[in-house]
């Protein structure tokens, strides 16, 4: 990339400054009341999605933040505005949750249904300190083996790979998915 000189500098250039992570005042304007309800805990077909988010050694992170969007039970993608309201009755398919102390997240959604015939997942983001950009990834659910061995992304990676994606699905009818940002074990991360 060529680098042009301000006008108002004449003829040096401007440096480039270095990249930023997100800074001390993260939590600013990203709180909301039950930011990971994406649906009302006690509403029928709710269930928890949740784990644990790991360093490159190992160590849980205890301030990242994840996103998740997803489908409804149909593999209806919410199209229902505010999805920052939360009024105890609306799929809103948007959640976020902070990490606690312990690197732990968790949000009461529903399991995302086939959308268009396609492998169902949850669409994720991870927020950290550390991180110079945000990363994406997905979490599909350990059900639908037919429609996730049709899937373009997860048929592109190896068996160790795939099952970094693949949610555990717990004796109560919970979800559980652990993320690992590097190390053994590393999350496929998204590149746009």
């Amino acid at each position: 990339m060529t680098r042009q000189p301000h006008p108002s500098l004449g003829a040096s250039p401007l440096a480039a400054t270095g990249g930023q992570t997100v800074g001390p005042f993260f939590a600013f304007g990203l709180d909301y009341d039950k930011k990971h309800q994406v649906v009302f805990p006690h509403s029928p077909g709710s269930v928890v999605l949740g784990g644990t988010v790991y360093d490159g050694a190992g160590n849980p992170i205890p301030d990242a933040v994840i996103e998740i969007w997803g489908a409804d039970e149909n593999g209806d993608v919410s199209r229902e505005r505010g999805a920052f309201r939360r009024d105890d009755h609306t799929f809103t398919g948007f959640g976020r949750a902070a990490t606690t102390d312990d690197g732990h997240y968790e949000f009461f959604t529903r399991n995302p249904g086939p959308t268009h015939g396609k492998a169902p997942f949850f669409s994720v983001i991870v927020f950290a300190r550390g991180l110079p950009d945000k990363l994406i990834t997905r979490i599909y659910l350990p059900e639908h083996e037919e429609l996730r061995s049709a899937d373009a992304l997860l048929s592109s990676l190896g068996a160790d790979e795939r099952a970094t994606l693949i949610a555990t699905r717990t004796p109560d009818g919970n979800l559980r998915h652990d993320i690992r940002l590097q190390g053994d074990k590393e999350t496929v991360f998204l590149e746009f």
